[in-house]
């Protein structure tokens, strides 16, 4: 990134907009029937790591690695079964609290491809396999 080149984390206005971010997609997956169940009851954990990665991953402070070490989406996703019609919904409802939030070009298009790539990796099921999206605490690290 040159010096006249921005984050999308500066782009877009900093902390603030990820945590309005964050909230507008949230309370969408709060209404939503199919996805509500993947997440844990208490919602806030959730919120505050995916705003902190966030920011991390669009240019801003790097705390998520800090406070929790590396990303390793694909393993935290693991336990719950991803289809189709659950990354759809979720891809979804991100679009949709971007544009709630006012994200303008070029970052709307930076982090909407973002968002279809890495939801399309989550995918770990088919359509066929029974939907046991019901969240369980992980167990503790065993390397701690």
């Amino acid at each position: 990134m040159t010096e006249t080149e921005q984050s999308v984390y500066e782009m877009i206005g900093g902390t603030e907009t990820f945590r309005r971010l964050v909230d507008a997609f949230y309370k969408r997956v709060e209404a939503d029937e199919y996805l509500r169940p993947m997440f844990p009851e208490d919602l806030e954990p959730g919120k505050y790591w995916q705003m902190l990665f966030l920011i991390q991953f669009f240019g801003g402070p790097t705390q998520y690695i800090e406070d929790r070490g590396h990303p390793r989406l694909r393993m935290r996703h693991a336990p719950f079964v991803i289809d189709q019609k659950g990354r759809d919904h979720w891809f979804t409802h991100m679009c949709e609290a971007i544009d709630e939030v006012g994200i303008q070009e070029p970052a709307r298009t930076t982090m909407r491809d973002y968002f279809e790539r890495g939801s399309s990796f989550m995918i770990n099921a088919d359509q066929n396999t029974p939907n046991l999206m019901h969240w369980q605490k992980p167990p503790k690290d065993q390397s701690t």
